[in-house]
């Protein structure tokens, strides 16, 4: 079962994650490189491994000590592979990680589609679900009509008025649990574009440990932030606390929360339009609630997923015995779960318990045996989940992307399409380190197409039109 066209696992396409998987080893500070890339999610890891196969100088620099960003796998908390962020990759027929991580040793298959709808402690009834299906079909098509109109407005405000007790579940299915934001705070434009998320893949062994592995034998320094970038439209150098390097171009990877926050420095400072563009595309909130229950208490498949019919946004997504274990998550997101995310771990396991309680019984509850939970809000390196645009500010995503010279700016906010997934951060992470390689001339601009030679015209000149 598929609930959206966009599809309704995409809530869990989703980066926000707490890293958990470490390094030790520090590659040393080089005094120059030819290209620095900063951030070692899957933006940089895709842009280092790209100009190291043009055989480039390059160092990536990442704060944290650890790599993989907001992709992490923890195996160590319950024992099994609990992906703490990103859990699925696109595009199964085209997606370069996955065939990467078969290179890499590790199994990449097609996600479970086990799909159900609570509505209070029983399943919904066929024509339930077949009810809130039309809905969703409905509310999509509207978003989409709304995104052709002169006005990005919000995707609250294209929601159909008529969906009735599917209303607040449909919200969540589309705005929350997809993009980390409330429809309210949603564009109906960036919405519109994202591409079809449905059929998405899995790591056996986590999507943090696929991404942490391709970039183990990189160039890295870890526990290494860059505190001060000083860059002219020719010149370039970073500063961190282990020395400066000179380079001739820098990618820069980090969320667009962090480039807000002023926690890099710039000198001269980046252009008010750069700024503007990362404020508009602020990261959503979305964590993740991990249960580890004694056998199967809720009596469900593997890897399957639930939401409930719910009649506000205090609700939440479950994963049930992922990977045939016993460990379950629930996943809060939008303004609901950047609320209960501020009030703790302690909080987040209480309302968890509860919320499974009020599906599956008390009992089911009781079967709990310990949990964790990741607070992405509160993580300085990331401070939230995924970029979603703010209505009327789809067009940043652009403004986000474009070159300064030698600064390079990826991510998954500057991809247009695939935003908030590891697929459209890879993607940008290879086309700006592309970017940056012509602009030190280690790539050559793809050669103009010959266009055939036209008869040329008599008679008077006229003005051009779309038809010449």
């Amino acid at each position: 079962m598929s609930f959206t066209r966009r599809g309704f696992l995409s809530a869990s396409a989703a980066l926000a994650a707490l890293p958990a998987l470490s390094r030790t080893a520090h590659a040393a500070v080089p005094r120059e490189a030819d290209i620095v890339v900063i951030g070692a999610g899957a933006a940089g890891i895709a842009a280092a491994r790209r100009i190291v196969a043009a055989n480039r100088k390059v160092i990536l620099l990442e704060a944290a000590a650890q790599i993989g960003g907001r992709c992490s796998t923890d195996s160590a908390t319950f024992g099994v592979p609990f992906d703490r962020g990103a859990r699925w990759l696109l595009n199964a027929d085209s997606n370069p990680i996955s065939k990467l991580a078969r290179g890499a040793g590790l199994d990449v298959l097609a996600a479970p589609v086990g799909q159900k709808v609570r509505v209070g402690r029983r399943n919904a009834r066929p024509g339930e679900t077949e009810q809130f299906l039309a809905g969703l079909v409905r509310a999509n098509r509207a978003i989409d009509e709304a995104s052709r109109g002169k006005l990005d407005t919000s995707c609250a405000a294209a929601l159909p008025k008529d969906l009735g007790d599917w209303t607040s579940t449909a919200a969540f299915v589309l705005g929350a649990s997809a993009t980390s934001k409330d429809l309210a705070d949603l564009s109906v434009m960036d919405k519109a574009r994202a591409q079809d998320r449905s059929a998405p893949l899995a790591c056996r062994q986590g999507l943090g440990t696929l991404v942490s592995k391709l970039g183990e034998s990189l160039p890295l320094a870890l526990s290494t932030p860059a505190t001060r970038i000083v860059w002219s439209n020719r010149d370039v150098a970073v500063e961190t606390p282990a020395g400066r390097i000179a380079t001739r171009a820098v990618i820069l990877t980090v969320s667009t929360n962090v480039l807000a926050s002023g926690a890099i420095k710039f000198t001269p400072e980046l252009p008010k339009r750069q700024l503007d563009a990362a404020a508009k595309l602020s990261l959503g909130s979305m964590d993740r609630i991990a249960l580890m229950l004694t056998g199967n208490p809720l009596g469900l498949s593997r890897d399957e997923v639930i939401i409930e019919q719910s009649n506000s946004n205090r609700t939440g997504l479950l994963l049930a015995n992922i990977g045939g274990s016993s460990l379950c998550t629930v996943d809060v997101s939008g303004s609901f779960g950047r609320e209960l995310s501020a009030q703790g771990e302690a909080a987040m396991a209480a309302f968890a318990k509860e919320w499974i309680a009020k599906l599956f019984g008390s009992e089911a509850a009781a079967a709990i045996k310990s949990s964790a939970a990741t607070r992405w809000n509160q993580v300085p390196g990331v401070l939230g989940a995924m970029s979603a645009a703010a209505p009327g500010n789809q067009g940043a995503r652009k403004i986000l992307g474009e070159p300064l010279g030698p600064l390079f700016l990826a991510g998954e906010a500057t991809h247009e399409t695939l935003w908030g997934t590891v697929d459209g951060a890879w993607e940008s992470g290879e086309r700006t380190a592309e970017a940056a390689l012509r602009r030190i001339g280690a790539l050559k601009d793809p050669e103009p197409e010959q266009s055939e030679k036209r008869p040329r015209r008599r008679g008077k000149l006229r003005s051009a039109s779309p038809e010449d």
